[in-house]
């Protein structure tokens, strides 16, 4: 990349860019470990606007301490430029699963669906709402597991606005009213549905008749599993208070009937669908890609730790459960 780069990373591959900046593959030099580093875009560093917001998404990303969310490293700030750096997940993202594999089988979509749900839930803890959940947003893992990632439109709860993808925009999106975890929750269901049928709940040839579906039309559920569709159901519908009122909640909901329509091993089966799935798109990971091992990443000096054991995130998920109703 042409310009200023955080010193002391050499870029190794470009991860993703777009009007606001650019992500890429990076590796400490001091230490070799690989990192994900998210530049403003040039044109943008001097707008005292983008700066702040671009700041905004750092705080945000350094009080949610989650392992199924991309961990953030530091914010490295200059009269030249901004940049996040942040854990690199080597995985596939949802979206690239989903053009090769289309409809998962349910216990799939209802594993990947929980594990980026519980990251949500975090978010939501701290009163955060993502706003953009998206399958181009969950990275899946080798292992099967899922990490959500780019809270780049994350806002507190109860700030307006239209910022989203509009395929998953919940109808208060539309309406530029006030975000909820609810908010989250919408988004969630739609990406479950494309998940469990290989096409999205509403579809139109313009953003008007867009946002008509999303406001007015019935939920879609013909081509969902029965056992799937009070799910789809909740999370669809078109008041947020009509839904459950934040991931917590539908993580529960989902837990209660996944083992009852597909029994209490459901989540092992879908977490090996899941790796299977991962596993043939494994030229898409951007650490196997390069020979990098994962772990953690230093900056301005400060080594911070590898990414938490399976046993680390077992731990969390456990005490993140005792909180939802009903355990």
């Amino acid at each position: 990349m042409d310009g200023w780069r955080v010193p002391g990373y050499s870029e190794m591959r470009v991860l993703g860019e777009g009007a606001q900046g650019r992500v890429v593959l990076a590796r400490h030099d001091a230490t070799g470990r690989p990192a994900a580093i998210k530049y403003l875009a040039p044109a943008l560093a001097g707008d005292a606007e983008f700066r702040e917001r671009f700041r905004g998404e750092a705080d945000l990303l350094s009080r949610l301490r989650n392992p199924y969310v991309a961990q953030l490293f530091g914010l490295v700030e200059t009269p030249d430029g901004a940049a996040i750096v942040m854990e690199a997940v080597d995985g596939a993202p949802l979206k690239s699963v989903l053009a090769e594999r289309g409809p998962l089988a349910p216990e799939a979509a209802l594993a990947v669906l929980k594990g980026s749900l519980l990251g949500l839930a975090a978010a939501h803890g701290l009163g955060i709402v993502h706003r953009d959940y998206k399958p181009a947003n969950v990275i899946v893992r080798g292992d099967g597991l899922s990490k959500l990632i780019d809270f780049g439109i994350a806002v507190d709860a109860g700030a307006s606005g239209r910022s989203g993808t509009p395929v998953y925009m919940a109808p208060e999106q539309w309406r530029d009213e006030p975000a909820s975890p609810a908010t989250d929750v919408y988004a969630a269901a739609c990406v479950f549905y494309e998940c469990v049928t290989g096409h999205r709940p509403y579809t139109a040839g313009n953003p008007a008749g867009l946002m008509g579906r999303h406001l007015t039309a019935p939920i879609p559920v013909g081509d969902v599993p029965g056992p799937l569709r009070p799910l789809i159901e909740r999370g669809l519908a078109k008041n947020p208070w009509d839904r459950p009122p934040g991931a917590a909640a539908f993580v529960s909901e989902l837990e209660s009937v996944a083992a009852g329509a597909y029994g209490t091993d459901w989540e092992g089966r879908g977490i090996r669908t899941l790796a299977g799935a991962a596993a043939a798109l494994s030229v898409l990971f951007p650490l196997t890609a390069l020979g990098l091992g994962g772990g953690g990443a230093s900056v301005r000096g400060a080594v911070l730790p590898p990414e938490p054991s399976r046993r680390g995130r077992r731990r969390h998920a456990r005490r993140l459960r005792r909180l939802l109703p009903g355990h």
